[in-house]
């Protein structure tokens, strides 16, 4: 072999092994995980596509806002939360129903930081996770900054307002949708990503990949679904002691009409029983309209938290049911003053309720918030349960 082609031959190979060396770096897409912990404010792994971006001072500027933000709700809040929840969930189950929740994991998991399933629901559909390191130049810092003001209002005032969410949501080009914001409340809370599905419920419930069934057709800018095919983000990923949870997110209308024919609820009977939260629900379950998953929650829950928005006092039977108060009540803010329960004023003061330390649902300073805690007596079955519902008669609640 003459001087020049042994030259060649290891000019070629110095080629190639340093293709090999940084082709798969630049070629591969940043994992979920890492693209929760860079919308969290949080460093992504060492060699992920995603670490260049975590030098600009976007993301600089974005970590130490949120993180500022974030000590401060722990503090203030979850911490709180999670002290209550210590004290008086000691056997909770392994699945949460979590009804009207949008996209807010952080009081589902403050609450009930155990459970292996979380079943959400909200009107606002999942969107898609865009790999951020392909955006074009100049939209992270924007897209980021529209994220954190899409969180200010349950970072401030422990829920979501609808209309609000819904503008901030997807009046924006890549981080639309919900995803975006349930990626960012579980790499805060410590959960490590592993996968994300898209999935959709035939009407038996029967859940199949997405784009298997006839899809939705939405309105306005892909705001709210109006068919009856759920389209759900599936998120599993580890909790504690790398404990493996599955986060279920529906995009689903739970009025009577919606899920009779959607299969959700079937879907959410494969369990059985499980735990309930409901929080700044905007009373639906007071609604005529609303009595299937009203009487779901009533069948298939072992122990339901919920604010004064969540089932009436009177849906309650006393027979079936344990009822602690915790906080105070206090009559709603003004567009839900039809609302007003005065069974459940007096039930406080009679039960001397024992106070909480957080805020959380719409009365969420002077000390206005609430928790009924209810917990099924000893024997309960799902047949009697299902047999001895009370008849709610009572007003249609304002909006979802």
């Amino acid at each position: 072999m003459t001087r020049f082609a042994a030259w060649r031959v290891s000019a070629l190979l110095l080629i190639s092994v340093a293709l090999f060396s940084v082709a798969p770096a630049h070629a591969a897409d940043a994992t979920p995980n890492d693209s929760a912990r860079f919308l969290a404010g949080l460093p992504p792994e060492p060699g992920s596509p995603l670490e260049p971006l975590t030098k600009d001072n976007a993301f600089t500027e974005h970590a130490e806002a949120f993180g500022k933000a974030w000590e401060k709700l722990e503090s203030t809040q979850l911490a709180k939360v999670k002290a209550w929840t210590g004290e008086n969930l000691k056997t909770p189950l392994p699945v949460l129903f979590y009804m009207f929740s949008g996209p807010d994991f952080l009081y589902a998991n403050g609450f009930f930081p155990k459970a292996e399933t979380y079943v959400m629901v909200g009107l606002e559909l999942p969107g898609e996770m865009p790999d951020i390191s392909k955006l074009p130049k100049g939209y992270v810092p924007r897209e980021l900054a529209a994220l954190r003001q899409s969180l200010n209002s349950v970072m401030n005032y422990s829920f979501f307002i609808t209309m609000e969410m819904s503008n901030h949501l997807y009046n924006r080009r890549y981080f639309t949708g919900t995803l975006p914001v349930l990626y960012t409340f579980l790499a805060r809370s410590g959960k490590t990503i592993e996968s994300v599905e898209f999935v959709e419920l035939d009407k038996d419930g029967g859940l199949h990949p997405f784009g298997t069934l006839p899809q939705p057709q939405v309105q306005g800018r892909r705001r709210h679904v109006q068919t009856a095919v759920p389209r759900a983000v599936k998120i599993t990923f580890l909790g504690e002691n790398k404990q493996r949870q599955t986060l279920y997110y529906f995009s689903t209308d739970l009025s009577d009409s919606g899920t009779q024919s959607s299969g959700f609820l079937k879907f959410c009977e494969q369990w059985r029983r499980g735990d309930a939260l409901i929080k700044s629900a905007s009373y639906l379950l007071h609604a005529n309209n609303f009595s299937h998953v009203r009487d779901f929650l009533l069948t298939h829950s072992a122990t339901v938290v919920q604010d004064d928005t969540g089932i009436p006092l009177k849906g309650y039977d006393l027979n079936q049911w344990d009822l602690k108060p915790f906080g105070n009540y206090v009559k709603p803010i003004p567009v839900f003053a039809g609302n007003y329960q005065r069974d459940l004023a007096g039930f406080f003061t009679e039960q001397h309720a024992q106070p909480i330390e957080f805020n959380i649902g719409y009365q969420w300073k002077n000390n206005g918030s609430s928790i009924l805690l209810a917990t099924t007596k000893p024997g309960r079955s799902e047949q009697a349960a299902s047999q001895t519902q009370p008849s709610m008669a009572a007003p249609a609640a304002k909006g979802q």
